[in-house]
């Protein structure tokens, strides 16, 4: 028996779109790889889309490397997950199903009030293939708790779980206000334990369950796992041996930089000085600053340049993470309790105070010391569209009563 085991495939998660197509590309990939190295089946372990609902371009492309994987004669079994699952009903993974792409194993009927999961058998391999699908917020914990696991136990034969959920037993630190639950919610007695939902590579044979296994995503979803796993992967299951596939589609660069006590003039500076290190061609650069300016605020930092000169490198992709840089020049404000008008007020007043006008045009000096036209602004930025308005119409009144507000009229 030979079969491959994949999750979090996230397809169309990224905005980007260079890092949209990689995503793509890489699920292409792991079932191109699959397939020429025979298995029998693949397991797909909740997440195969973002959301339940995909973009068409995303559909497209997945229905059309699904067909491939039909014509070859290997089933594809998947749960869904907490992203591709809908409290409505309505998720893709049903539509793939019915034009006969996919299995969805999550089956089963309400027995003297428990969950009796039917098993789906592979018609090559005899393998038993059940699972429980993943809700956000680990709502699936209330399925768990009308599960018919005794019935489950006693099934002969090769039996798979396919499951979307956080082990306690197998979560990183890095990870440890994730949801999660005990491995005792799993029934016992299965060969495999085909994981999703956490993105981490782990393997581990549990005494009184069997193999428990989470591949992690097939391509990185952020910002942090790019920057952590660099690359995406899944497993192959060859006669009860393990081998972990690598998807790297891009060489990714990492840098950090610790701008404690330093200019931004500085960070900027030291910034270049690391990726002149780099060989960019081609690579996905993150860059990520943290730490408390000493000079300078965060904006001062040209990163727009920084980005311009990568690209003239021509790096495939540059991102950066700056939520942990702050400056010296703007402290936390504390707020009382108050009413919302209190709270605005404070605000307003606590945030003029530490502003450094010295550089900015008179204009943004008069507006700083001057808190009704700010609580103007405020209130003028925030304002709905109109009943029967048009977006553009919207757009250029807001534009107009700004220009008012700054006495900016032509």
């Amino acid at each position: 028996m030979k079969f491959a085991h994949m999750a979090d495939c996230h397809i169309g998660g990224w905005r980007e779109p260079q890092l949209k197509e990689l995503g793509i590309k890489a699920f292409f990939r792991a079932v191109d790889v699959s397939l020429t190295k025979n298995v029998d089946f693949i397991l797909i372990s909740g997440d195969l889309f973002n959301t339940a609902l995909p973009d068409i371009d995303s559909l497209r492309n997945v229905v059309k490397k699904l067909k491939e994987v039909k014509d070859k004669g290997v089933n594809v079994y998947i749960i869904p997950g907490s992203h591709d699952f809908s409290p409505s009903g309505k998720t893709m993974i049903d539509v793939l199903e019915k034009a006969g792409l996919v299995i969805n194993v999550v089956k089963g009927k309400m027995v003297n009030d428990k969950l009796r999961l039917d098993f789906t058998e592979d018609r090559i391999t005899n393998a038993k293939i059940t699972g429980m699908v993943g809700r956000r917020n680990m709502l699936e914990k209330t399925d768990y708790g009308i599960l018919d696991y005794k019935y489950l136990e006693n099934e002969p034969g090769f039996k798979i779980f396919m499951f979307h959920t956080a082990l306690d037993e197998f979560k990183p630190e890095e990870l440890s206000k994730m949801d999660s639950s005990s491995i005792s919610i799993l029934p016992k007695g299965f060969n495999y334990y085909a994981g999703g939902h956490v993105h981490f590579v782990m393997k581990e044979k549990q005494e009184k369950y069997g193999t428990v296994v989470f591949p992690g995503p097939v391509f990185p979803n952020n910002f942090r796992e790019l920057e952590r796993l660099k690359h995406g992967g899944f497993y192959i299951w060859d006669e009860g041996r393990l081998e972990y596939i690598d998807l790297k589609m891009k060489n990714v660069i990492a840098l950090t930089l610790n701008a404690e006590n330093k200019s931004s003039e500085k960070v900027e500076m030291e910034i270049n000085e690391l990726t002149e290190k780099e060989n960019i061609k081609d690579s996905i650069v993150l860059i990520r600053v943290e730490g408390k300016l000493d000079s300078g605020k965060p904006y001062d930092i040209n990163f727009k340049e920084i980005f311009n000169n990568l690209e003239k490198k021509r790096a495939y992709f540059v991102m950066k993470n700056t939520s942990k840089l702050t400056s010296k020049e703007f402290e936390e404000i504390k707020v009382k309790e108050g009413s919302v008008e209190e709270i605005e007020n404070t605000l307003i007043d606590k945030s003029g105070e530490q502003v450094n006008t010295g550089n900015m045009a008179k204009k943004i000096k008069d507006l700083l010391s001057s808190p009704n036209t700010v609580k103007t602004l405020m209130h003028l930025l925030s304002s709905p569209i109109k009943e029967g308005e048009k977006k553009y119409a919207y757009e250029e009144r807001i534009k107009k009563e700004t220009d008012e507000l700054f006495g900016l009229k032509n």
